[in-house]
């Protein structure tokens, strides 16, 4: 009888999943280990991209990793599908059924064995339970929430070009209402601006960015709470500059299919809404096997990056909680956590394997990067690794936020297909049209 080979299931294809999964492969090979990556949707765009994506200014198709074709190259195995349970007695993870786009069923409810399990499912927006979030507001959680709002953006963009070339003395405009001043709100408020003033040359000559009106809504005292105050006000002002109505100290109680209503009375009419005001865990994880989770629906690790109540399974990435010793907070969900996770993780699983003592999770603060399109970029560096932060700006800052993105596809890929791809993208910047626009 052929022994079952030691089974490695890393649920969610995200950053640090998609980097994991790849190191795991490299390292083990399929010969006496199973590597399986469990993911719903069939490619992986980095998440950071999405502002992009939604505003027309990246074509996801070029810069999407298949999990197929990926996994082929890396030694182990992609399936399609969703997380619904956990069976932690049996060591195995139930998959929901997969449901065609006409409402057939595909595969029933199947499971999985595993001998460990890491969940890396990232996270989802936020509505903190303000009414009518959900139905009447777009999130940049997945590429398809990115391609929704691009193609609401260019029909609002077309409607608004027709009305003005039919009417000359028309006053029409696209308004756009951003709930959200973190790294996600304010870089979409600077892409739309760069994707505006590009549509005159694809067939819409009489609108550019002057027709447009975006407001970025934040609830808190200023936008960008994660850099220094001297450069979220930096960032402010290119954003006002650029024609972004920065609004603070703006909760919002109630959002409808036309307007967003604040608690103090006022209200902000809206053709598009985007909710960028938070993140938590995905709805799926609560409770799931019976793992700890925190009121955000995020799983709690230990310093080893594993849960709380089970040791064979792991947590990392945006779905994770993890506070170090003597923090208030724990670790913020960015893709920079993601990857050292992802780090620790392998280390951890392939001594968990060979009964030697786990590493703990050092959280190491690389500091903060936004990009206000090509108008700008602003962020801090080095964080704790000079015990302070490094302001920059400018063409230094922008090089900086392009190579996080280099350096995440030479994680996934390897160094040389790495560099083709970095290659092949600065040639598409050329090539291929400025904007996507279908």
């Amino acid at each position: 009888m052929t022994p079952k080979k030691t089974q490695i299931v890393v649920v969610g294809g995200g950053a640090g999943g998609l980097e994991l999964v790849a190191r795991l492969g490299r390292k083990f090979g399929r010969e006496k280990f199973d590597i399986i990556l469990l993911e719903r949707n069939r490619t992986h765009i980095w998440k950071p991209l999405l502002h992009e994506v939604a505003a027309g200014s990246l074509d996801a198709n070029l810069d999407e990793v298949g999990y197929r074709a990926h996994c082929r190259r890396w030694g182990y195995r992609f399936f399609l599908g969703s997380l619904r349970a956990i069976d932690r007695d049996n060591r195995q993870i139930v998959i929901a059924p997969l449901i065609d786009e006409d409402g057939s069923e595909l595969m029933g409810e199947h499971r999985i064995r595993f001998d460990y399990l890491v969940l890396a499912l990232g996270s989802t927006s936020n509505d903190f339970g303000v009414p009518g979030v959900r139905e009447n507001c777009i999130f940049l959680d997945t590429r398809a929430d990115a391609d929704r709002f691009r193609q609401k953006l260019l029909n609002h963009c077309l409607r608004v070009s027709r009305k003005m070339t039919i009417d000359k003395s028309a006053d029409e405009f696209v308004e756009v209402a951003i709930v959200g001043g973190g790294a996600t709100g304010v870089e979409l408020a600077a892409e739309l601006f760069n994707a505006a003033s590009a549509l005159r040359y694809y067939g819409l000559e009489v609108f550019d960015e002057t027709r447009l009106k975006v407001s970025l809504l934040e609830a808190g005292p200023r936008i960008l709470p994660a850099l220094p105050e001297e450069l979220a006000e930096a960032a402010r002002e290119e954003l006002e500059a650029l024609g972004v109505e920065v609004i603070v100290n703006a909760r919002v109680a109630e959002v409808t299919s036309e307007e967003i209503r604040f608690g103090d009375g006022e209200r902000r009419h809206a053709h598009l809404r985007v909710w960028a005001a938070g993140v938590k865990g995905p709805g799926v994880l609560k409770d799931v096997g019976g793992l700890e989770t925190n009121r955000a629906d995020q799983l709690v690790v230990k310093a080893t990056l594993q849960t709380t109540r089970d040791a064979r399974i792991f947590a990392i990435g945006d779905c994770a909680s993890f506070t170090p010793d003597g923090a208030e907070r724990p670790v913020p969900p960015r893709a920079q956590v993601a990857h050292q996770m992802a780090s620790v993780a392998f280390k951890n699983i392939v001594a968990a394997m060979s009964e030697k003592p786990l590493a703990d999770f050092v959280y190491r603060d690389h500091g903060s990067l936004v990009s206000l399109s090509r108008y700008s970029t602003v962020g801090s560096l080095m964080g704790n690794l000079i015990g302070g932060r490094m302001a920059i700006e400018g063409r230094l800052a922008r090089l900086a936020y392009v190579s996080l993105y280099r350096m995440h596809l030479m994680t996934i890929h390897g160094w040389l297909n790495g560099m083709t791809q970095i290659i092949a993208r600065e040639i598409n910047h050329v090539v291929r049209p400025r904007l996507k626009l279908h």
